[in-house]
Parts: C-alpha cells; structure tokens; sequence
C-alpha cells in the first residue's frame, strides 16, 4: 500500500487539501467540505474541471461536490417542515449555508488498502445564525478503486429537526449531448424547466435542451453512459431515494460568470439528495447518512 499524501494547497483564496492514493489524487477544499477535482491516473476526470471556477470566500464553488444543506435549492420550495426550522431575519440563500462554512480535517488514516478522509463542521454555541439547531455534520471519504462519499447529519439537540440536502456533483463528460443515464425508465419526476409539472420517464435519458429535473423514487444505482469517452460513470446511492439531474444548456450557462459559454457540454449535475417528500427527520438523538459510491467503468 502506498503511504497516503496529504499536501496542503491554495485555491487563490481558499485552503485545501491534495490527496494522493493508490493511482488517485482528490481535491478537497476546506471552504464547505468542497471535492473539487477526483481522478485516477492514467484514466479521465470523474469531475469536471471547470476552467473559468472561482475560488472566493464566501461564495459557492461551481464544480466538483457542493454540500447542500440543510436545505435544497431554492428556500420557498421545501417541504414546510424544513422551512420552519429556519429562524433568520435575512432571506434564506439558496441550498442552505454550509457550502460555504469552514469545515475542520478531522482525520486521514489508511483502511487496508483504502484511506479514509473524516471532515466535520464545527457547530457554534447556539447553532448557525438564522438555524439555532444542534445538528453535528461530519463528512466521511472513502478512497480505493471508487469514490465514497458520506454526509452524516446527528441530531445533538432536543427538538425534532427536519432538513433537505444534497451532493450537487458535477462530473465531466465528453458532451453532454451523446450521453445518455441509465436506471430512470419507468420513475416519476418534477420538470422544474416546466413549471414544476408532473412527468415519467421513459427509456434512456437523453439531453436536448435545459434540464432541471427532480426524480422520486430513485433506484440506488444509476449510470451515466458515455461512449465517445468507453466508459460508463457509476452512481450508487444510500440514505437517498431522490435525485436532481441538471444540464444548464446555452442560455443559462451564459448568464454564470463563473462558467465558459460552452462549459454545459462537457458536464452533467446528477445529485444525490434528499428533496421534497424524501425530505430528512432527525428526532433528538437520531442520525442519518446521505451517500454516494462513485466508479469510472470501461465499456
């Protein structure tokens, strides 16, 4: 086994921490527990690597994991339970506030021939401003020949809490417009680039234009096909039965100064989560763990 390397980097304003292992180097920024880039040598990016990202306090980075929580999206769209935990005074951003906290490296240690990275989120005296609940949130990665990532939410306080989250991962694809996910046929989901309508899903899910899609009832795994690139992306999810998948197409991508006009071609957002009905809830002393297993496949 080779001896983990962990080297601490700058990402113009922000800290991080490079990680090599067994033929993998992962990108982690310390702003919001943020997996900025992922990839095994010799192979192509799991992540996309956005060339026009911004690196700034303060504000969401536009590539690799961002954590949302403890709400998704935009705020008015939760679930009430979620939106009556929030007690600011300020309009709530979208997908909460820990994407862009301080998170704390609480560990790295080899597990066999994996190694394991543990970050936690410092919970202030009397909770986050605007969100005075106890909730402990540690964030748990997992290197061997896949990427595991584990989000877990513990309920410290004691009131009951209910929260909505997800893993907004961006990966790269050679174009968007010739791949295709696998695992949806038959599911239900929200058409948000359509008024919010109801819709089904049939066969393979093909890009045409701005897609902005809530699923329900998600199988666990799911695919990402691409065959310019032979190989296939897997998505194996836990503790989630909901899924956000999100391609900007031309116009919006051109409205975020943040991305190249044509950086929607080779990226694709499938988002592990807990929205809407599959919203979580944490009676005192209660945990739950969001989580994804991520693997480049060759066709």
């Amino acid at each position: 086994m080779s001896t983990p390397n962990v080297e601490t980097v700058k990402l113009d304003e922000l800290n991080a921490w490079r990680i090599r292992h067994n033929g993998a180097e992962l990108v982690v920024a310390q702003q919001g527990a943020h997996i900025v880039s992922y990839q095994r040598a010799g192979e192509k990016p799991i992540i996309w690597p956005n060339d026009q990202v911004v690196y700034k306090k303060g504000k969401g980075i536009r590539t690799g994991v961002p954590v949302c929580w403890p709400w998704f999206g935009v705020f008015d769209r939760n679930p009430q339970s979620v939106k009556a935990m929030y007690q600011g005074d300020e309009p709530a951003g979208a997908h909460g506030f820990v994407r862009t906290a301080d998170w704390t490296l609480a560990g790295v240690e080899a597990e066999g021939t994996a190694l394991r990275v543990e970050l936690e989120l410092p919970v202030p005296e009397g909770g986050f401003p605007g969100w005075p609940h106890l909730v402990d949130l540690k964030m748990s990665i997992l290197l061997d020949d896949q990427l595991h990532i584990r989000l877990t939410s513990h309920n410290r306080g004691t009131e009951t809490v209910s929260l909505s989250q997800a893993l907004h991962s961006y990966f790269a694809v050679s174009d968007v417009r010739n791949v295709q996910v696998d695992g949806l046929d038959g599911r239900t989901y929200i058409d948000t680039a359509d008024g919010w309508t109801h819709k089904q899903q049939s066969g393979l899910l093909h890009f045409t234009a701005e897609t902005d899609r809530i699923y329900l009832d998600t199988p666990a795994q799911l695919n990402i096909v691409d065959r310019d690139w032979q190989r296939r992306v897997q998505l194996t999810s836990t503790g989630s039965r909901s899924t956000v998948i999100w391609n900007p197409w031309t116009d919006r991508a051109k409205a975020f100064s943040d991305m190249a006009d044509d950086g929607w071609q080779g990226m694709l957002c499938i988002e592990t989560a807990n929205v809407l009905d599959d919203a979580v809830t944490l009676a005192p002393g209660e945990s739950h763990t969001l989580g994804v297993s991520i693997a480049g496949i060759a066709l």
